[in-house]
């Protein structure tokens, strides 16, 4: 969003030192209002790369499209969507805390759930309509237990809002569709509901990390968040968020991308497409490599369990992450993305760029165990005090193989800096591990 991008232009060429004046507040103003997200928060923010995103309603039920099945739909249909689905919601099995353990072991920082999609039903108890959670055979607050536990595992607490309410535009006499309750065509009332939902959700469960805005009227909103607690990150609504892609270039700031694991967000019981996990794998190494965070989506079945298909992914990913995950955490993107079938990241401080080699992965490419790779980075420069490694194995041993140098080496050529590298570590059973090794190379420059 250009505004975000402007501000992060204005750091860079040092016109930024305008904020140190006493009217730096007064100053620090783009066209979403005077209230922006605070920088070291944004800063942290940049450090946890992966986050959960969780989408579930009581329609998860009928496994449909979450919400916009409301649009276009008949009034028997919309009737039944609104009196007769909630009587059937009961999530006897949901247990946030297993939500959580998955989330953790993948090495997510922080999580984002679903309190109100468009269709306004409400995951927690609410005094603002009887369109929620309250009102089910399950008749407990979701969100509560949710929020909970997130701070029992050290997660951060995302909440995702949506301002566009199909029942309240449904009881309002107006037309169900997405765009219909902008604050600036007249629908104030709307406004204000909002924001007395969200008064509930930002004075009743402490302190709130980070908030996902999703529809017209946003604008209004963030800064009313920002007013209630300076300290939650917007993301949608202030940072550039794309969804189901990824920015072809590194984009200014912080910023976020959302993707689901198939193509629905919320739960769908037949028809569904997933990614692979090595698919989700270099997704993620692909948007630390462009400076941003990969926001993944999961979508619990109507007894709020995550799907074991979806978990399994999320798995996969745990184990690469147990590996690697200091080249995802805390790292800064390089000055260079990449080459060809290679992605860069770097530590906080300079001293470390780690070396992706996805080119080198999937089911058609993987590498065998005990092959020994030697690859041309085009872009890097070897010091006096440059070290490699490969991140998770000692490449001292090749297990049952005693004669076998798995020793890592590089050396500097007119090309660039050749490394020579072996996957000698065993991941897997029968030694086919499809996922991206990566290369840790302390002390070099990039030319």
């Amino acid at each position: 969003m250009s505004n975000k991008k402007d501000r992060y232009k204005i750091l860079a060429t040092g016109l930024a030192l305008l904020m140190l004046s006493p009217v730096a507040e007064a100053l620090k103003v783009n066209s979403r209002g005077p209230l922006l997200n605070d920088e070291q928060r944004e800063e942290e923010f940049m450090d946890w790369g992966l986050g959960m995103f969780v989408h579930w309603s009581h329609d998860s039920q009928l496994g449909s499209v979450i919400s916009h099945s409301m649009v276009g739909a008949s009034e028997q249909y919309v009737d039944r969507y609104i009196n007769e689905l909630p009587k059937t919601f009961n999530p006897r099995d949901y247990n946030p805390d297993e939500w959580m353990e998955i989330a953790k072991l993948a090495g997510v920082k922080y999580m984002v759930f679903t309190t109100k999609h468009h269709n306004g039903f409400c995951m927690w108890d609410t005094k603002t309509t009887d369109f929620n959670i309250m009102n089910t055979p399950y008749g407990k607050d979701i969100v509560k237990d949710y929020v909970e536990a997130c701070r029992r595992h050290g997660l951060k607490v995302g909440f995702y809002f949506s301002p566009e309410d199909f029942i309240f535009q449904h009881r309002n006499g107006r037309d169900i569709r997405r765009a219909a309750g902008r604050m600036d065509d007249g629908f104030d009332e709307l406004g204000v509901y909002n924001k007395k939902q969200l008064d509930e959700l930002f004075s009743n469960y402490g302190e709130i990390d980070v908030m996902f805005f999703d529809g017209r009227g946003m604008e209004e909103l963030t800064q009313y968040i920002h007013k209630k607690q300076p300290n939650c990150l917007v993301t949608r609504g202030e940072m550039e968020t794309p969804e189901q892609r990824l920015p072809k270039e590194p984009l200014a700031g912080p910023w976020e991308s959302c993707f689901t694991l198939g193509n629905q967000w919320q739960y769908k019981p037949t028809n569904e497409e997933y990614k692979s996990g090595t698919e989700l794998i270099n997704m993620l190494i692909e948007t630390r490599a462009k400076g941003g965070n990969l926001l993944i989506n999961v979508g619990p079945d109507p007894r709020g369990v995550i799907p074991f298909e979806q978990e399994r992914r999320f798995r996969e990913l745990a184990l690469w992450m147990f590996i690697n995950d200091e080249a995802i955490h805390d790292i800064r993107p390089c000055k260079v993305v990449g080459e060809d079938g290679i992605y860069y990241t770097q530590s906080k401080d300079g001293t470390a760029v780690y070396v992706f080699l996805t080119e080198f992965s999937g089911e058609k490419n993987k590498w065998k165990y005990g092959e020994r790779k030697n690859i041309v980075l085009k872009e890097l420069k070897a010091t006096g005090d440059t070290k490699i490694f490969v991140l998770g194995q000692n490449s001292k041993f090749l297990e049952y193989q005693k004669n076998a140098d798995p020793q890592s080496a590089f050396k500097q050529t007119p090309e660039g800096l050749e490394i020579s590298v072996m996957r000698a570590q065993r991941i897997y059973n029968n030694k086919r591990w499809p996922n991206t090794v990566v290369v840790k190379l302390e002390h070099v420059d990039f030319k």
